[in-house]
Formats: structure tokens, sequence, C-alpha cells
């Protein structure tokens, strides 16, 4: 059998497979469409207008400013003692940058909890099952993963689909990028499995790129100028990502009710998570991402952002208007955009199109980095990518809207070597001061009153999702209780402030990594939970015990009042190594898990996509002996010839006669 599997040259198929006599092909018949490629330099006439003006935009700007004049004045009051020099400056500035992004994510989640409280979240359950007229994609790119992991969604998907009757409307295609030839031989020969398991209205396609050419982005525009045509809508996902039926159809029906709208993006739910760091991801998306979602959603409108799965993009909309080009200079900064879903959402917006989330739509779900260390190598990534949207934010032609997404998608990794530098700056300013009086009055009722905002701003949001939970019933239950749903925020509270300065330590060196110019290169994602042994939690975290030791034992020789204003980031500093090799443990997160611990809804009752894959997969890894062994007969034919033929003795003879 002949399956394509280096290349996407050759259509093996000159006609799509249909239900007989085309189970050899790989990839349907080539469908082209043009996808362009768009400038950076030369924008599009101005903007029009998709609904009216936003208002609630323009007061969350306005009360985000407010916060921030009242704050950095206050801090000017507390620097001004003494004298201002260019220290004071420099530390007026680093807070005044910070505490406007603080302040901003305050009132968006604000405004998100007061939408989220007038409009609880729909199942879907119980409404009408919308009817569909259009064909969608579904593209599921791959580079390196377990075969076991995505075979099983795209049968879990398949099924779910054809349970409400609709899955001759999807087509999935398996978008494999994958380098390692073990992998891409597994790869293959599971679609052939699959292919031969189910019936013969599945159509799974799967196509193995030659050249990795500008990564996932350049994955899913080879697909679009090769099958484009044949598919009014693509649903893109990640090798880790899962949505229900239910959803896809309610996202496809939103799409055809809509011609102006290009991307409708899902806020997806975190499942499947088997460590305490996992869990504890898990338990925070699931309990605070829909507040936030809705909050962001109402201030973006038609100018929302794209995460890079989970959505639902208008396939033509996408070929004319998100082809991306390269940026100028070397890597990292330059060369193709890594981080491609906020660029390619907003050259969509300036296009004409609107992208928008589903925030009323649960059913969609990824999964999440087992440990700290693992989300720091992936944030490694995703920093040099942000970064590089410094290049991409005075493109010509854009959104205001899309602009401040780039901008904060920038902050939120220049954040951390920021609050850096803002906590060197004012130790320093300390240790310069001689006068105990004016130590005295930064330590005072207004520098208390200061830090006590500031913490405000970070812990109220997830208090007022806490009581979105508390005030349902059916979200209490799913939770474990009203009970589990205060010890779940108070430990993720707890254990998210001892690792902050782990993390902005991380992100600082990731900063720093990408700024002197190296890249950060293309590595496989680790997904399955693992163990993270003393030794190398040692090695990553020797640094920043060392840093935690070193600072807790400056601020306590400047001032007692220093060290215990300081003490969240030297204990966690200090903590590091333990805490990180605790949260890594499986046994830990399944403590929890018979505790009721971190419990969210998905976890108490999978849904049937969900419980589905985790069956399938673990069908898949059983079987792991007998593929290993047809692997090896395969690499040793010479050998297993020569035992089928060697002479036999008459006694052998006699015993296979007897048999």
């Amino acid at each position: 059998m002949m399956i394509q599997t280096r290349g996407s040259d050759a259509e093996l198929s000159p006609e799509r497979p249909a239900r007989a006599g085309s189970f050899f092909a790989c990839t349907p018949r080539s469908a082209a469409l043009a996808m362009p490629i768009q400038s950076l330099r030369r924008g599009e006439a101005p903007i029009a207008p998709l609904a009216a003006p936003n208002p609630r935009r323009n007061r969350l700007l306005a009360g985000a400013v407010g916060l921030s004049a009242v704050a950095t004045s206050v801090m000017g009051v507390l620097l001004s003692p003494g004298g201002f020099g260019v220290l004071d400056g420099a530390v007026l500035v680093l807070f005044a940058i910070l505490f406007a992004w603080t302040a901003f994510g305050f009132l968006s989640a604000c405004l998100g909890w007061r939408l989220a409280w007038r409009t609880p979240a729909r199942s879907g359950r119980g409404e009408p099952q919308p009817i569909l007229f259009s064909r969608t994609a579904v593209l599921m790119p791959i580079y390196n993963e377990d075969p076991g992991r995505i075979l099983a969604a795209a049968q879990a998907l398949y099924e779910d689909l054809a349970a409400l009757g609709v899955a001759e409307l999807y087509d999935l295609y398996l978008l494999s990028d994958t380098r390692d030839e073990r992998i891409a031989g597994d790869e293959a020969a599971g679609v052939i499995r699959l292919r031969a398991r189910l019936p013969g209205d599945f159509r799974l396609y799967y196509r193995r790129r030659e050249r990795n050419i500008d990564r996932k982005a350049g994955n899913i525009a080879d697909w679009v100028r090769r099958h484009g045509g044949d598919y009014p809508f693509m649903l893109v996902l990640d090798a880790d990502s899962l949505m229900t039926g239910d959803t896809i159809v309610r996202l496809t029906a939103a799409m055809e009710a809509d011609p102006k709208l290009g991307l409708l993006q899902t806020s997806p739910e975190i499942v499947g998570a088997e460590t305490l760091f996992g869990r504890l991801q898990q338990f925070a998306t699931r309990a605070y991402g829909r507040m936030l979602a809705v909050g962001q959603n109402a201030w973006s409108g038609d100018e929302g952002n794209f995460w890079g799965h989970n959505a639902i993009i208008r396939t033509r909309a996408f070929a004319e208007s998100a082809g991306l080009p390269h940026l100028p200079g070397r890597k990292p900064f330059g060369g193709h955009i890594m981080s491609h879903d906020f660029v390619e959402a907003a050259l969509l917006r300036r296009a004409g199109w609107a992208v928008r989330m589903a925030t009323d739509l649960h059913g969609s779900y990824e999964e999440a980095p087992p440990t700290l260390l693992d989300m720091a190598i992936r944030d490694r990534r995703w920093c040099q990518g942000n970064l590089q949207h410094a290049g991409v934010v005075g493109a010509a032609g854009l959104h205001w809207v899309s602009r401040l997404h780039l901008m904060r998608g920038i902050l939120s990794y220049l954040a951390s070597p920021l609050w850096l530098l803002l906590l060197c700056a004012g130790a320093g300013l300390w240790a310069a001061e001689a006068s105990p009086t004016t130590m005295a009055g930064r330590t005072g009722p207004l520098a208390a009153w200061l830090f006590g905002l500031t913490m405000a701003l970070l812990v109220i949001p997830k208090l007022l999702a806490a009581s979105l939970i508390l005030r349902d019933a059916a979200a209490r239950r799913g939770f474990g209780g009203g009970l589990r749903v205060c010890l779940g925020v108070a430990v993720e509270m707890a254990v998210s402030t001892l690792i902050a300065p782990v993390t902005m330590l991380m992100q600082s060196a990731a900063v720093l990594d990408v700024l002197s110019g190296r890249d950060s290169g293309w590595g496989v994602q680790q997904r399955d939970a693992g163990r993270l042994s003393r030794r190398e939690a040692w090695r990553t975290h020797r640094a920043h015990v060392l840093l935690g030791l070193v600072g807790a034992g400056l601020a306590l020789a400047l001032d007692p009042a220093v060290f215990w204003w300081t003490s969240p980031v030297h204990v966690g500093l200090v903590l590091s190594a333990p805490l990180s090799a605790l949260l890594a443990r499986v046994e830990a997160g399944g403590l929890a898990a018979r505790l009721g611990l971190l419990a969210t809804p998905e976890e108490r009752l999978p849904p049937r996509v969900v419980a589905r894959a985790a069956e399938l997969r673990a069908a898949y890894d059983a079987e792991a002996p007998v593929r290993d062994e047809i692997a090896r007969l395969f690499r040793a034919p010479v050998q297993t010839y020569a035992l089928m033929n060697r002479r036999r003795t008459p006694s052998e003879w006699g015993d296979r006669m007897a048999a």
C-alpha cells in the first residue's frame, strides 16, 4: 500500500476519496487557492467599522489611564523627599508602565465579571442543533508528536461528529512536518489502520511536507494553496486540541450566519493534567478563563485576536489577506514570523473581516505543559515570537486595537525584566538613602496604600471569578462544591505567588537571550507527564535559589522593613527547586485529585470526546510492544527469511505434523 509521507507535490489520487475504491488515496484532488504574500508597508484603505462604536473600550482605556495617573502621582510623592534624581525618574517611569499594564488587565477582568454575571455561559444542551450547508476542513498540524495522541483525537472527533449526524460535512487533515523518520512511519501506518477501521464516509487525509518552510504558519498556508478552494471554512486545531462535535457545529453555523466574520476564536479549557503543576493550570484556566475571555471580547469587539488554534476561519478571507511576509534582518528578529496568530488576526481585520471570540461556548479543549521547566521552554519560543511583533506593530493599515493586541503580547514578556529592573532600582534608592526620616516616609501609610492597591489589582479578579462559580449551583457542583472552589482558589493563588519570582527570572532570561541574538529553534513540545528529579530541579533552579538567598540577606542588611516588603520574592526563589520538583510529580497531582482539590467539571464528568480520546490513546499505548516487534522484524528481514527456510530436522517435522 502506498501513502504519501514525503513532500506534498505528488497527489496520489485525481479524485476526492469516496466511500468505495479510494482507500489508497492520501490526499484529495487539488483545489488551489491563491494566497499572496501581504505587504506590511502598504496598507488597505481606511478600515470601515463593522459595528457601532464600542463605548466599553473607551471607558476601559479611560479607567486604566485614570488609575495609573493616581498611582503614579502617589509614587512620585513617595520618591520626592530628599530630591528627585535620575534613579528616581527611572523608578517612576518603570512603575507607570507596569501599573498601567496591571490596571488595564484588572479593568478588563472586571468588565468580564459584570457581563458574565448578567449572562451565564450556555452549554448548547437543550438548544436545537443548527442546520449546516457548508463543508469544513479540520486541520491538525503536527511536528514530531506522539502518533497515538493524534490518531486518538482524530477518531474521537469523528465519532462525536458522527453522533450528531454531520460527519460527512467535515474532512480531517493531518498536516505533518515531522522530521523523525520513525515517528513519520508510525503516523502513516496509524492513518492506514484508522481509515481501515472506521466507516468509509470518514475522510481522513495525511500529508507530510518535504521541507518545513515557515513552520506551522507555512504548513497551514501550504494546505490553503493546495486544497483551500474546496472548503468555505477551516477549523485549526493543535496537536493537543480537542473539541466537541456540538461546539464545532455551532462555530460553523456562526460563520454561515455572518458573511463578514473572518475568524471565530474559542477559549480553550485545559484537560488531562496529571502533575500538580498541570492541575493548577487546569483549575486556573477553567475557573478564571471565561471571565477573562468575556472581558477581552467586550473591548476587542470585531478587532479580536487569534490564538493559533481551536478557532474556525473563513478560508478565502484568510487566503486573500493573511499571507505572511518574512521580516527583514537575521534571526531572531528577522525571518519568518513565529507568533503568526496575532499577525494573521491583524491582517484579517485590516482587510475588513471581523475577528471575534465565541465566549458563550464550552467544549473547546487543550493540554498544558506538565512542569514549570516545560512551560519555561515553551515560553522561550513564544517570547521570541512576541518580541518579533516589534517589527509588525507599525505595519501600514492596521486597526489601532490590532496594534494594541500586538503591544500587549510584547509587554507580556517585557514585563518580567521591567519588574526586575524596578525591584533593583528600588533597592538602589533605598540603599542610597541616608536619612531615617525619608526611609520612614517611604514605608509609611502612603506606601502601604500603594502596595495594597497593586496587590488588589492582581488578587480581586480571581475572587470575582470565584464568585461567578459560587453563585451558580451547577457550576459549584462541577467544581466539587463551594468549599473546594474556595480551597482551590486559595491554593492556586498561594502557589502562583511563590512561582511568580521564578517565572519573572526565567522570562527575563528568555528576553535577554532573544536580545542577544539567539534563535530558539523549533523544538518538540513536552506534553506528557514525566518525572523531574531532584538533581535536575536543583540544576535548573540553583541560580534562583542563590539569588533568593543573596537578595534576602541584602534586604535584611538594608532594613528589616525592606526584608518583609520583599519576602514574597526571596521566599519563592529560595524554595524554587523543591517546589518545582513537587509540582512536577504525578503522585502529588494524583493525591490532589483523590482529595478533590483543584477539580474541574471536565475532570469530574469528562466530556464524551475527551473520555473517548483518552481511551483510544491508552489502547494505542498498550499496542506498543506489538508495533516494536513488527518494526524489529522489518529491520531484520534476512534473519527472518533464514529462520523460515533453514533445513528442519526430522523430529521438528514430526512435531509440526503432530501439532
